[in-house]
């Protein structure tokens, strides 16, 4: 074989194998924006439930097409506490059993003889669905999947004809060959090149795509193709553990325990895998790649129905191999319910992101309820202290609003629904006004540390104002976080409410503070002290009813 055969070969493959990568991305996006919402309130409310967990995970794997989307986002939940480790181990192990819907797909509709032609009508029909329901995201959605599965079939069918004929080639057939005559140990070196291939190609339909066609064209036998297989089953975790290296710790451990899952599967399926050969080729004799797909079906419901009754000595073994963040390395920020994997899941992150804006909401709270203790500060020292403490709220909500905004801005510049995109932008304001709160809880702390430097003092009237308006901004506040949690149920009334309320009464503080100073009731040091306060009270506020107006939109 000449050279130049050879680069054409693989200038053909590569084409054919972008062609294939790119409609199973384009399918996924498609579902995923079809079913997005839906898919994303089943797993934000998933429980601990063994059963439910691995429904959940087969499910969503299987609608989405896409175990590492699914497994990136549980790497997310469970970082951040909406999932249990236990609960997100059961939804990686459905997540196992769905993804083999994919090999079903490529063996049913990709190898056949007019798999090619097959997709045109299919192709004619999502473009139509396109433009007949253009005003309908739900219905554009259903179309870019149908192209996308076309498009799969014709890389299909391009990946088919890029592959050589090897035949006339018989020192190539003798290398394929010679490494399948070690017997056990061909297996394990199989294995090994399986999870290689994945890692490296980071997707593992389109090793799985490749095995088949191999398989197909006869270039290996189907005990070779099963040991790809069982290596490209851990290869595919390489994912979710990319994605865990900026998680926290349950985040790592939600990772590791997929590895250990498929680790221990390819173990105990190798103790068997004689018997289990001849099974699948019982029940194909004639058909290798149905037998393929029918091992990989297997595989995974055998290993989740074996290992289903150890999840909770699998959650001990990764706690014990990944222990607690010291108090210090827990203070350091990175965000919480969103995974930064190379997976891209738009539609499905967009719960991450409320989690996060909600996370966020939290601190902001907790970031004022030190407001008032800024009163109660015996000594100079106390004061800077606390000052200091509010500071370093302060700059994690830079932070935050930076990393929010960076991960929003990233998604709604890709392929995401009219309601997706929407909804971003609201985010976006949520997450620019959430900072400013933040702000202002900073200067209100500054203000203090500045009248307790210039000692100047407030009579019990002043102080008392000044309390009734934290209290009311205070009360706004958690009307908010209300709010935050079900956009769909927000409650702009009360928002509305409480910023009248705060209007109204820093109405009635200026008026008396005017009157006060016509009549030197009180100096110009306490004045600009006081009206500064009840003034930045009152700004606060205002950013507190925009997030409201920003989710109602």
């Amino acid at each position: 074989m000449k050279l130049t055969d050879i680069l054409l070969i693989i200038v053909n493959f590569t084409g054919a194998l972008a062609v294939f990568l790119f409609a199973m991305k384009l399918m996924s996006e498609g579902l995923q924006k079809a079913a997005g919402s839906k898919m994303r309130t089943v797993l934000g409310k998933m429980t601990g439930n063994r059963l439910n967990g691995i429904l959940t995970g087969m499910g969503i794997t299987a609608a989405i097409q896409s175990s590492s989307a699914t497994t990136v986002m549980v790497v997310g939940f469970v970082n951040a506490g909406l999932l249990s480790l236990s609960g997100a181990v059961a939804v990686i192990m459905g997540a196992n059993i769905g993804t083999t819907v994919t090999a079903w797909i490529i063996t049913l509709l990709g190898l056949g003889e007019g798999s090619g032609y097959f997709s045109l009508p299919m192709l004619l029909a999502a473009v139509s669905s396109v433009f007949l329901f253009m005003k309908r995201d739900k219905m554009k959605s259903v179309g870019q999947t149908i192209i996308g599965l076309s498009l799969l079939l014709v890389g299909m069918s391009l990946l088919k004809g890029a592959m050589p004929d090897i035949s006339g080639y018989p020192s190539m057939l003798h290398g394929i060959a010679s490494l399948s005559g070690y017997g056990f140990w061909s297996v394990l070196l199989f294995v090994l090149i399986g999870a290689i291939l994945t890692c490296l190609a980071q997707a593992s339909a389109a090793t799985m795509a490749i095995t088949l066609l191999m398989l197909h064209n006869g270039w290996i036998g189907l005990d070779v193709a099963i040991a790809l297989v069982m290596g490209e089953n851990i290869g595919t975790t390489v994912t979710a553990n990319i994605a865990a290296i900026v998680a926290g710790t349950n985040g790592k451990r939600a990772a590791r325990a997929h590895l250990i899952f498929n680790v221990i599967g390819v173990t105990l399926t190798l103790i068997v895998f004689h018997p289990i050969l001849l099974l699948v080729q019982a029940v194909f004799p004639n058909n290798a790649p149905m037998a393929l797909s029918l091992f990989h079906t297997l595989f995974n419901v055998m290993n989740v129905s074996i290992q289903s009754w150890f999840i909770p000595q699998i959650v001990w073994i990764v706690t014990r191999m990944i222990p607690e963040k010291s108090e210090n390395e827990n203070k350091e920020y990175r965000l919480t319910y969103i995974s930064r994997g190379p997976v891209s899941t738009a539609e499905l992150n967009l719960e991450s992101a409320k989690k996060e804006i909600m996370l966020f909401s939290k601190l902001v709270l907790q970031m004022y309820a030190l407001l008032p203790e800024l009163r109660r500060v015996h000594n100079a020292k106390e004061l800077d202290t606390l000052v200091e403490e509010i500071s370093r709220y302060e700059q994690l909500t830079d932070q935050m609003e930076m990393e929010l905004t960076k991960f929003l801005t990233a998604i709604g510049g890709g392929n995401i629904s009219g309601h997706g995109s929407e909804r971003i932008s609201s985010m976006l304001r949520i997450t620019d006004n959430l900072e400013s709160i933040g702000d202002s809880i900073y200067q209100i702390s500054l203000t203090r540390k500045h009248k307790y430097s210039d000692a100047v003092h407030f009579s019990d009237k002043l102080n008392a104002n000044l309390t009734e308006m934290n209290t009311l901004v205070e009360k706004a506040l958690k009307v908010m976080d209300h709010n935050l949690a079900d956009y769909n149920l927000a409650n702009l009334m009360a928002a509305n409410a409480a910023e009248r309320d705060i209007n109204a009464f820093r109405n009635q503080l200026r008026a008396e503070h005017l009157e006060a100073l016509k009549h030197d009731v009180y100096g110009f040091e306490v004045g600009n002290a006081y009206s500064s306060l009840y003034a930045q009270y009152e700004k606060l506020a205002d950013y507190v009813i925009n997030v409201s107006e920003a989710i109602a939109t």
